[in-house]
């Protein structure tokens, strides 16, 4: 039997994520991402589609704060599910966190969809120091 690949999520917008540099060294962010909406069940596709290999699947989401129009679940991405939860966290309100069984956890600060680019790229920059 054959099947054939789904298009590619990515084939819509191009995906605003900027991830930190590969480092030893321990740190609060992984990556910074520019969503173009709060609408996860839409967002959230684009964005595991778009991270390194590396990572694994990913198998958990949470999401921080009450702009996330999805509620705690599951969600099948990429012929795969993915748990859902919402979090209130006042530490850390603009995150999301990524969950791989035996691979880690990943932490992104969201940059709220609404912002201009010029003042989204001085937030994404600062948030994850200068590239490397």
């Amino acid at each position: 039997m054959s099947t054939t690949a789904p298009p590619s999520p990515l084939a819509g917008p191009h995906l605003r994520l900027r991830l930190a540099p590969d480092s030893p060294l321990p740190r609060r962010l992984d990556g910074v991402w520019w969503p173009r909406s709060y609408d996860l069940p839409a967002e959230l596709p684009h964005l595991l589609a778009g991270l390194p290999s590396a990572w694994g699947h990913i198998a958990g989401v949470t999401v921080n704060g009450a702009a996330w129009s999805a509620a705690p679940g599951r969600m099948l991405v990429c012929d795969r599910v993915v748990r859902l939860r919402r979090a209130a966290g006042r530490h850390a309100p603009d995150t999301v966190v990524l969950l791989t069984p035996g691979h880690g956890r990943w932490d992104l600060m969201v940059v709220p969809p609404d912002t201009t680019e010029e003042d989204a790229e001085p937030l994404m920059t600062t948030a994850l120091g200068p590239r490397a």
